[in-house]
């Protein structure tokens, strides 16, 4: 006992003499804002910091950064490539505001913006599985119809694939499509695609940066398990007004900004509308000549610096997709968001984003007889997911070692799963699926610490919960032979309010970096997510028609573990850069569906859902060159998506529909003059699995199709690969009006990647079956585009 409390006076006295050195050693600390000197936007991802050391900081999200350091003098540095970089002297002796401005270098920063990211080197980050894009990168990708495509472009990244042409939406390292988090300045989007998957929703005239995060989730995203996808608007040029835009044989695009009141608020607004039916309309004739087929969006943003310590920013977006043949068919689909977000600095050390948001998913089918029907015939459907979410987060800036990050998430949401009529001349049915409600809760805090130049982590917790609550009917099921319908037995009605099942998690996350030297280092993160929310699905079709449902009595949480390892890799002078991970993933709870389920206006759906368990697995290789005439990137993933349900497929590992296990993407771009370039991105994949019979019976006149192995997808569809060019051609630059044209060949050699493969009978002998592979596209597509900047 003398011999403990000896070592406990020992610690005391240490941690006194400790905390009375510090004190005698006074800090002090620089904070602000970095905005581009002629526009007026904020800038991501700055480097500030001491030349020579490894004490700095960058800025956050909204342009904000924190530095503190001993008293006395200090050489400062604020750096970012394509802009000068400024340098101070200062002598700290109290606490000092200093919002900075940085200066364009020769070049224009659309053009630039692209390499300032160097300054914080793959290397020296502590986030593992993170990619950084931005307008600029992606307009030198090649286009689909002349037109730049955010969607398109990630799927050119490593551990990111799609099941073909035209998919709705894309897959993460064996993710399905509804476990990416995709958010416009932080509220979620549902539908991220036009067109049936060939156009993205976000308009990247109004676009400033995107990070796609693959693993090691910071804490405090949750609520989907495969990926997450932010994207932020621009917030408007406050200094003078400008004009964007482009003309193209798809659609169209118009974006303006400019300031409010100069320095102080800005706006942008940008739309897009698509004219195919426009074109189409002249060589439509009888029953196709009312066809309808166009999308549009809005995208809009004001932003208000309330004083130097307040800003407010009101963001929104707009879409829909359009799609009929006259009046007797008709299918439209769309998002709303709204966010309204309060930037507020405590103090120099403790900044605060406060984010309210909207979201809205919708769509809605209506089929009529044609006007020679002798029957009047009417059937409709619609449906749609509203959320409404408010989340504070703050970030602590300890010194320029130690960040602190935590916060409050909350999100209510309201399922409108189904309400359909059918009308046969005066006879009516109606089908109302009731709504589901839930809400969604999690608290969370992570901290980041840097131990020098050599070694840094990032660990965190979230503790997430979901309601899942009345008003609503809760249906109960009998456990039947596995893999089959489980039988109802009954069901219980709740009020407004009144809770019909929860379930509550801890989510540890945990990320960190050695530098091995001053070129390389080594990363490795462990990440766990759970997902409160499915969207129902079981088949390959690209309409929009799929079913969100929340977890309930009957459907629990999914549950991911992901772990991560690479190796990360800088050439002197950032020639290139280069890194290589591995992952492997658990995932509990994923929901699979009995053979032959129905899906569509089922209200007692939940009997045909089953819980499958999941693990995918793989090595991501990617090289990157930023810098020079010749850019680009190489990517490669070879990985296994597998899943295990209970009663199907023999209760063994199958692969799921969207695993390729080998994904191959050489993106590159060559600038010959300063107003000629070139780039051209080729693609190679493993086809996608599929579930064939293998064998046939034939009775009497029964020609029966089946499986004798039971296996689900035991086939595979034939390797797709793609060859897409584009040439960029720049008009004369005037002093305000700059253009350039854009011509582009999409499927350059006319390849017929198959979507699916169906089976009929030959038409010309009916007694053979023959499979026919059903391709999105199949032919070369031209593009042209006339792209200005006023």
């Amino acid at each position: 006992m003398k011999a403990t409390a000896r070592l406990l006076s020992t610690l005391l006295l240490i941690l006194f003499a400790t905390t009375a050195a510090l004190a005698q050693q006074q800090r002090y600390t620089i904070s602000g804002y970095v905005k581009d000197e002629k526009s007026g936007e904020s800038l991501i991802g700055i480097s500030i910091g001491k030349p020579g050391t490894s004490i700095g900081t960058v800025t956050n999200e909204y342009g904000f950064y924190s530095l503190t350091l001993p008293a006395g003098k200090h050489d400062i540095q604020f750096s970012y490539i394509g802009y000068q970089p400024q340098k101070f002297t200062l002598d700290l002796t109290a606490n000092k505001r200093m919002d900075i401005r940085l200066g364009q270098a020769d070049r224009q920063l659309s053009e630039v913006v692209i390499s300032g990211k160097q300054q914080e080197k793959n290397i020296n980050t502590l986030n593992t599985s993170l990619n950084k894009l931005d307008i600029a990168e992606i307009k030198k990708l090649p286009t689909f119809m002349g037109e730049v495509d955010v969607i398109r472009t990630i799927q050119t990244l490593p551990g990111v694939n799609t099941v073909g042409e035209g998919a709705a939406s894309f897959n993460v390292r064996g993710g399905n499509g509804d476990e990416n988090l995709i958010m416009l300045d932080e509220a979620p989007v549902y539908n991220s695609t036009h067109m049936l998957g060939f156009f993205s929703v976000f308009n990247p005239d109004a676009v400033k940066n995107i990070n796609l995060i693959k693993g090691g989730f910071p804490a405090e995203y949750g609520g989907r398990t495969a990926s997450v996808l932010d994207i932020r608007m621009k917030d408007g040029n406050n200094q003078k007004f400008g004009m964007t835009g482009g003309i193209g044989n798809i659609f169209s695009r118009l974006a303006l900004e400019g300031p409010i009141q100069k320095d102080k608020s800005s706006f942008i607004i940008a739309g897009r509308r698509s004219y195919m039916d426009v074109l189409m309309k002249p060589f439509l004739k009888g029953d196709m000549k009312d066809t309808k087929l166009y999308f549009y969006d809005l995208t809009a943003k004001v932003n208000f610096q309330l004083d130097k310590n307040n800003s407010l920013f009101v963001s929104g977006y707009f879409g829909r997709d359009v799609f009929g043949f006259g009046k007797e068919a008709n299918m439209n689909w769309g998002n709303n968001t709204a966010s309204l977000r309060w930037n507020h600095i405590f103090n120099n050390r403790l900044f605060m984003n406060l984010t309210t948001y909207y979201t809205k998913y919708d769509y809605s089918l209506r089929f009529t007889s044609d006007e020679k029907s002798t029957t009047d015939q009417e059937f409709s459907w619609k449906s749609n997911i509203i959320n409404y979410g408010v989340k504070p987060a703050f970030t602590y800036y300890l010194n320029s070692s130690n960040t602190l990050h935590f916060g409050v998430q909350g999100t209510y949401y309201t399922f409108k799963p189904g309400s359909t009529l059918s009308r046969q001349d005066a006879d009516e049915h109606r089908i109302v699926l009731k709504d589901k409600n839930a809400l969604e809760g999690a608290l969370y805090l992570d901290h980041e610490w840097k131990a020098g130049n050599k070694f840094g982590i990032q660990y965190g917790l979230r503790l997430s919960g979901f309601q899942y609550m009345g008003k609503g009917t809760a249906y109960y099921y009998a456990d039947t032979v596995a893999g089959t319908r489980k039988r109802f037995i009954g069901s219980q009605d709740y009020e407004s309010g009144k809770k019909i099942a929860d379930y509550y998690f801890l989510e540890p996350r945990l990320s960190a970096r050695y530098a091995v030297n001053s070129t390389s280092a080594i990363k490795a993160a462990f990440s766990r997510s759970a997902q409160y929310m499915h969207q129902l699905s079981n088949t390959a079709s690209p309409t929009p028609v799929d079913i969100w449902t929340p977890v309930s009595n009957n459907v629990k949480p999914q549950l991911t573990d992901q772990v991560t390892a690479g190796y990360f890799y800088n050439a002197p002078g950032d020639k290139f850069e280069l890194s290589a991970e591995v992952f492997y993933k658990s995932m509990k709870d994923q929901l699979d569906f009995i053979d032959n389920a129905d899906l569509n206006l089922n209200e007692f759906i939940e009997a045909d859902l089953l819980n499958a368990k999941g693990r995918a697995y793989g090595l991501e290789l990617y090289v990157k060159k930023d810098i020079g005439n010749t850019t680009g990137w190489i990517s490669y993933t070879l990985s296994r998506s597998e899943r295990k349900t209970p009663g199907l497929s023999m209760n063994e590992w199958f692969i799921n529909r969207y695993d390729r296990t080998h994904n191959l993407n050489i993106v590159a771009s060559h600038e010959f003059t300063k107003r000629a370039s070139m780039s051209a991105n080729w693609m190679f994949a493993s086809g996608t699995p599929a579930t064939f019979a293998d064998s046939r019976l034939e009775f009497q006149d029964w020609d029966i199709p089946y499986n004798t192995t039971e296996k689900r997808n035991n086939y595979r569809l034939k390797p797709f690969h793609r060859l897409d060019l584009s040439f960029t051609y720049k008009g004369r630059q005037l002093k305000r009006w700059k253009g350039e044209w854009v011509f582009s060949l999409y499927n350059v050699y006319a390849r017929r990647n198959a979507y699916t493969v169906y089976f009929r009978q030959n038409p010309d002998d009916p007694s053979k079956k023959e499979a026919v592979r059903l391709s999105i596209i199949g032919s070369i597509i031209p593009g042209i585009t006339y792209n200005f900047k006023f």
